[in-house]
């Protein structure tokens, strides 16, 4: 249990340390840290789903994209390249079903859809890529062009 002061005087005893009934200071923050859609345009069930966490690392053979969608299988989860080099990952997670006999006490996992879009580099090799799913980890592979040396031709010096 923690004691959190009140704004009009006294304590205020919290026992739920999730709880969200607690004032969030970036609710209806009138800039979105995502995809550049005001947040009003998404329900609150869907926020979290739609800001899905994407890594983006380069190694010295590919570019390589880890996205975190836990709960999803890999039909509910779609990766394609657009003309122009444009990686787009996607999906949706269906919101579950309520029975007129369940009693729900919280719901904290979100659904809804989420897009994603990184544009490549032009060393990447776009008729390559490659994606896998395992354990709610996609990961996609785009590998790049090998960098030709430069051919060094060495020259006799005469005289």
């Amino acid at each position: 249990m923690s004691l959190i002061p009140s704004f009009f005087g006294g304590r205020r005893t919290i026992t739920d340390p999730f709880s969200m009934d607690i004032w969030d200071q970036f609710n209806d923050f009138p800039f979105s840290t995502s995809l550049s859609i005001p947040r009003t345009q998404f329900s609150n069930e869907t926020a979290a789903f739609v800001n899905a966490r994407i890594d983006w690392k380069e190694t010295p053979q590919a570019h390589i994209f880890k996205a975190d969608l836990p709960g999803l299988n890999k039909e509910e989860v779609k990766v394609e390249v657009e003309e122009g080099g444009v990686l787009q990952i996607s999906g949706e997670r269906s919101k579950e079903q309520e029975e007129k006999s369940d009693q729900w006490h919280r719901v904290e996992r979100s659904s809804g859809k989420f897009l994603r879009r990184f544009r490549l580099p032009e060393n990447a090799k776009i008729d390559e890529v490659k994606a896998a799913m395992e354990n709610g980890v996609l990961t996609v592979t785009v590998p790049k062009e090998e960098v030709k040396k430069p051919e060094v031709k060495a020259i006799e010096i005469s005289g």
